[in-house]
């Protein structure tokens, strides 16, 4: 494993340090997290590199795990021609993009550039459309309990207590919240996006927890349908965070996906 920061220049941004997680050698994944951090896909793009051959390329979205959000930078779409000028700057073909929860609505946003270097887009849990009856959940005025009841098939299995936090960590989970906030909005939708969906040209998995409560499996089977040939998954015992609950399936789930001559 690998971490670099990468400058790179956007136009009317100017230069973005941008920091990366890169392992393994062999077919290119771009891992793109969600609210919490670098650190829910951290295990996962682990487990996805050492069961390969797989090059695992994961960012840590700027103001997230640390890092510095520039002030210009304040959209998903802002962060998807981010992430094109880092598949540029890193020369990878062939890239299969998986990003989890609003890491599936900046891959989304990244397939519409129409990058000849992507081949196939995975989004697991996405956010970022909006689905009459079934809204994404507000979690800004949720406590850790709260969130883990509604992100968790099993929530006991992975609550965090607050009062065992050092206050780095306090500080790194309140930056992450902020930085949230900035990209996604209060709703974490645009009502834009789904009309904008029939333009993705690659081939799409869309894979759900089937106890997700935070955006439920009804939105995912709508994120799927407004996806020219996408495929939907839903994932039994799982809820909003696959690569924690259930990395096995959802590394079967993207493998086969991957490997399929369609996604290539």
């Amino acid at each position: 494993m690998t971490m670099a920061t990468h400058t790179l220049t956007l136009p009317g941004q100017g230069s973005v340090a941008v920091t990366v997680d890169d392992q393994g050698e062999g077919r290119p994944f771009l891992l793109l997290h969600g609210g919490g951090g670098p650190q829910t896909l951290a295990g996962f793009a682990g487990l996805l590199a050492a069961q390969g051959p797989a090059r695992v390329i994961t960012p840590a979205h700027p103001g997230f795990g640390g890092t510095t959000r520039p002030d210009g930078l304040t959209s998903m779409a802002g962060l998807a021609a981010l992430y094109r000028e880092l598949l540029e700057r890193l020369g990878l073909q062939d890239v299969t993009v998986i990003g989890n929860s609003i890491g599936g609505w900046i891959g989304t946003e990244l397939a519409l550039l129409r990058s000849a270097r992507i081949s196939g887009l995975v989004l697991v849990d996405a956010v970022g459309i909006e689905v009459d009856g079934h809204p994404v959940t507000d979690i800004f005025p949720l406590s850790m309990d709260e969130l883990a009841r509604l992100s968790y098939h099993d929530p006991d299995a992975f609550r965090i207590d607050p009062a065992a936090m050092t206050e780095p960590q306090r500080a790194v989970m309140a930056a992450n919240r902020a930085a949230l906030r900035v990209y996604g909005g209060a709703r974490m939708a645009d009502p834009g996006v789904r009309g904008r969906l029939a333009a993705i040209a690659c081939p799409a998995l869309v894979i759900w927890g089937e106890d997700d409560r935070i955006v439920d499996p009804e939105y995912g089977r709508a994120y799927a349908a407004a996806i020219p040939g996408a495929r939907f998954e839903l994932l039994p015992g799982t809820g909003h965070l696959p690569q924690l609950e259930t990395p096995e399936q959802l590394m079967r789930a993207v493998w086969d996906f991957a490997e399929a001559p369609a996604a290539r």
